[in-house]
């Protein structure tokens, strides 16, 4: 009875293990299948999310940027549209891009409705944002009551023309951006030369016909009556023909501009003649460069809270402590991905650079991404020949806007860097004193006593030499000063020694 009794008990253990093991496998599938579930959606909602255009806010709230003398009375309504991925930068980094794209538009006269931004691995090879997303941006566009789309990219020519066939209203790039701004801002003779320049050059392999525009034109005699067999050809067609004038025009505003050089040779020639030492001031644009000079010369250069607000060359003159005199050279401020055509256009700006004897890079701290603006300004110099040996100074303007935070973690990112503030005159003066120390010397040192009746002689020196001592005795006046060759020249002509 006892075994009897001891294997039943045996088979009631192995039946309640084998239930255990099945409810076992029931709650282990019912969690898995929960967690699959679970992975499912996120997956959904991944999926949803990188396929959604991402609206970025704000866009139409830029302060004093839109509030320039060339507005016009009937704003432009624009609509702007990014393509982010991992592989081209940060999300905040594309955001921040196309926040500087609103405000690159509204400095060229347009009003911001909407920005949205498009997750993609790449941009689409026809359309930039795909088929579908071209049509939910034409329902935007519409819901706005859009005129342009802006892109903030540079677009090949098919793709702007196919997002225009889908969306029906104009489509722009973010060079077409910049270059309108150039053209709107130039004021001299060569930079309006420079800015028609660059735009032809971005226009020429974009030209686009429709119509009656592309029928043949006759070639040769083919509109004679009498002109026989043979003689009639297809001709050009009305692009063609485009492009053939506007090959011409630029091949003319190149002569013009070269000619415009040598206007610039004579002025610089004039200050290597004085051995006048130059300042180039070089920055992002809207850094505060204009201001910042202001405030060194004490000038009254254009300042405008506006983007590219400078674009023709000024060369401002000041003095040092003791009197010896200095240039500093405004060009035009840089941005990122700067288009090919200006590069190569304003090359005016360029070569004052590379003449410099000091790059002052000027920076605003106030700027959401300071240290972006720096690498794109970097980026831009690099690419322009003989301004790696030229010294440089990394100046941090705008600090009265920034807290005590900002400015330290800045501090030890660029520890190297001056602190300044163009608009209250913080560090303006410690600025000053290290720009005059890093001027170059003149290269000969003169000691000689000259007659008092050379005193002309003396103000030369003290403007474009750099005297050690000045000394007023019975015989005459003894200077022992560093100047260039033609000051010591004229220096031992009239020394009395």
């Amino acid at each position: 009875m006892t075994q009897e009794f001891d294997t039943d008990h045996s088979h009631d253990e192995e039946a309640n293990q084998g239930v255990l093991a099945d409810r076992s496998e029931v709650l282990l599938d019912q969690s898995q299948g929960a967690a699959a579930g679970e992975r499912s959606q996120e997956d959904w909602a991944e999926r949803e999310s990188r396929n959604a255009l991402r609206h970025v806010v704000g866009l139409g709230e830029m302060q004093d940027v839109s509030e320039v003398e060339y507005r016009k009375v009937r704003l432009e309504r624009v609509v702007l549209v990014g393509v982010w991925s991992s592989a081209t930068g940060s999300l905040a980094q594309t955001e921040e891009s196309l926040r500087e794209l609103a405000a690159l538009a509204q400095t060229a006269g347009a009003d911001v409705c909407d920005g949205v931004l498009q997750q993609r691995y790449k941009p689409d090879a026809a359309t930039y944002v795909g088929s579908g997303k071209a049509r939910e941006i034409a329902g935007i566009v519409a819901q706005q009551s859009a005129d342009t789309i802006v892109v903030d990219d540079d677009l090949a020519p098919s793709q702007r023309r196919a997002l225009e066939d889908l969306t029906k209203v104009k489509v722009v790039d973010r060079t077409a951006v910049i270059l309108d701004i150039f053209a709107q801002h130039a004021t001299s003779r060569e930079g309006k030369a420079q800015v028609e320049l660059a735009q032809l050059q971005y226009m020429l392999p974009r030209l686009r016909g429709w119509g009656a525009s592309l029928s043949r034109q006759a070639g040769g005699r083919a509109a004679g009556a009498d002109a026989g067999i043979g003689s009639r050809g297809p001709g050009e067609t009305k692009i063609e023909m485009d492009r053939r004038v506007i090959r011409t025009r630029i091949a003319r505003l190149r002569r013009q501009i070269a000619r415009m050089a040598a206007a610039r040779e004579v002025k610089r020639g004039s200050r290597h003649r004085y051995g006048l030492p130059t300042v180039a001031v070089v920055g992002y644009t809207n850094a505060g460069k204009s201001s910042l000079i202001n405030r060194l010369t004490g000038s009254s250069e254009l300042v405008e809270n506006a983007l590219f607000a400078t674009l023709d060359t000024a060369v401002r003159s000041a003095k040092t402590s003791q009197g010896r005199l200095y240039a500093y050279v405004d060009t035009v401020g840089f941005v990122r991905r700067l288009p090919t055509q200006l590069i190569e256009a304003f090359k005016s700006t360029l070569e004052e650079v590379v003449e410099a004897d000091l790059i002052v890079h000027v920076v605003d701290a106030s700027h959401a991404e300071p240290l972006a603006q720096i690498d794109a300004v970097n980026e831009v110099l690099a690419g322009i020949d003989g301004t790696d040996d030229i010294p440089r100074l990394l100046v941090l303007n705008k600090v009265d806007r920034i807290d005590d935070d900002r400015r330290a973690r800045l501090a030890s990112l660029k520890p190297q860097a001056m602190l300044v503030s163009s608009r209250s005159g913080e560090g303006i003066d410690a600025l000053r004193a290290d720009i005059e120390a890093r001027l170059p010397a003149p290269r000969v040192k003169v000691e000689a006593t000259l007659p008092y009746d050379q005193g002309s002689l003396i103000s030369r020196i003290r403007e474009y030499g750099r005297p050690e001592s000045i000394e007023y005795r019975e015989d005459g006046i003894h200077i022992v000063a560093q100047v260039d060759d033609r000051l010591a020249a004229a220096v031992v002509e009239h020394s009395i020694d």
